[in-house]
């Protein structure tokens, strides 16, 4: 389902206008980092980000002995409404953020399992020795959909998740 266009009657009640309207600066004049309201001073990361997927076992699976990553997190939950889920959180070696695993539940959710970013690359794994790295990957069975090319950036190769995710390995050129 796609949101409706704001309109100018929508648009007056944005955020962002009632600083304009206050006499404050506007958000491109303000200095990069603070946020709306520059309540950011320190410790500020990015800690999970959720990959929704058909169920935790061949996910955990897949991050964990394909791609190396570290199994951080798995514990019951509860779902908003008291149904039991799963908390699942792996991550990248050394690295602060983590994914979390997140089962679809329902008929919406099922419907974006490989298709959170439409079609696009949305997640990004750096790594230091890109050549050693792809093709440990590829030995172990990743799905890459595109060979790998230099790029300015440094070299990268497209390859899918578990739930079909397209994701850039990255290395130094």
């Amino acid at each position: 389902m796609r949101r409706p266009l704001r309109t100018s009657s929508t648009r007056d009640s944005l955020p962002s206008d009632r600083y304009r309207n206050a006499g404050e600066a506007t958000v491109a004049s303000r200095p990069r980092g603070l946020g709306v309201t520059g309540v950011y001073v320190c410790g500020v990361y990015l800690e999970h980000v959720a990959i929704v997927v058909d169920d935790y076992g061949p996910a955990i699976e897949f991050f964990v002995d394909l791609l190396g990553f570290e199994l951080v997190g798995d514990s019951p939950a509860m779902t908003t409404d008291g149904r039991p889920k799963r908390w699942v959180v792996v991550r990248p070696p050394g690295a602060q953020t983590g994914i979390l695993l997140a089962r679809a539940d329902g008929e919406h959710q099922v419907s974006a399992v490989g298709r959170q970013f439409a079609g696009r690359v949305g997640l990004f794994l750096r790594v230091a020795d890109f050549e050693a790295v792809y093709q440990r990957m590829r030995a172990r069975g990743v799905d890459f959909v595109s060979e790998p090319r230099t790029e300015p950036y440094g070299r990268v190769a497209v390859f899918l998740d578990i739930a079909g995710n397209r994701w850039d390995l990255l290395g130094s050129t």
